[in-house]
């Protein structure tokens, strides 16, 4: 893994609204994942999108541990 791999998303939780930032490392390609929230402790469902071209982070969807991303 190489450090411009790694990119700060800040966001809010989909919970309790508390700002957060979480490090996503992009040479894993587009993938799905779940981080705790660090205030209230809810699973917070991340889908991140890669650029298979680039490498660059496109986008990162954020929902409660019950949405359907």
């Amino acid at each position: 893994m190489h450090d411009d791999a790694l990119v700060n998303h800040d966001f809010h939780c989909p919970y309790c609204d508390t700002p957060l930032t979480f490090v996503i490392d992009t040479s894993q390609g587009s993938h799905d994942t779940w981080e705790d929230c660090h205030q209230c402790c809810a699973p917070i469902q991340l889908q991140v999108i890669v650029s298979p071209m680039t490498g660059e982070l496109e986008a990162v969807i954020t929902g409660r541990d019950d949405d359907v991303l």
